[in-house]
């Protein structure tokens, strides 16, 4: 887990250097802490245990929301009750909330991968809808990000270098 946060954390920061409005130390921050809730549950739940736990820590709302609306694109008020989630507002709105979702897209375990990856296997699960918000925020970024985000993987490869973070 600390890996694929690591990883998470190299494409959403490459996406951010080149969006000058988005919060840079929110977005690490973010992409550090966004699966925070795997050390409870490693189900769709995570999201929400996650956001429970920087809660309950103090963390800024900011974190909270990151936390709990990182997974896919977001999860609309139907995947909310179809997965039996706490309700809540689950769909990333924040440039810094879809940054992190759309990284996390990107990376498969520990190595990045083309958005299609994820819109493939929502797909293959029946997730249609999923799939689509996938694909239209994956639009949304690159067209902010200036090219297809998909050439991320050119620029930070596909296990890209991870930086060491100092106490």
């Amino acid at each position: 887990m600390v890996i694929h946060c690591a990883t998470v954390r190299a494409v959403a920061e490459e996406i951010a250097k080149a969006i000058p409005q988005a919060d840079m130390d929110v977005v690490i921050a973010g992409a550090i802490l966004h699966d925070i809730g795997r050390s409870k549950d490693h189900s769709i739940m995570h999201a929400s245990l996650g956001a429970e736990i920087a809660e309950r820590y103090g963390l800024s709302p900011v974190l909270v929301n990151i936390i709990r609306k990182h997974t896919g694109a977001g999860l609309d008020d139907e995947d909310v009750r179809e997965l039996g989630l706490p309700p809540g507002d689950y769909m990333p709105k924040t440039l810094e909330e879809k940054i992190v979702a759309h990284a996390d897209n990107m990376v498969s375990d520990n190595h990045v991968v083309s958005h299609r990856h994820s819109v493939d296997k929502l797909m293959s699960k029946g997730a249609e809808r999923g799939a689509l918000r996938v694909e239209l925020l994956h639009q949304e970024l690159s067209e902010i990000y200036g090219k297809d985000l998909d050439t991320i993987i050119d620029v930070v490869g596909e296990y890209p270098k991870l930086k060491h973070v100092k106490p």
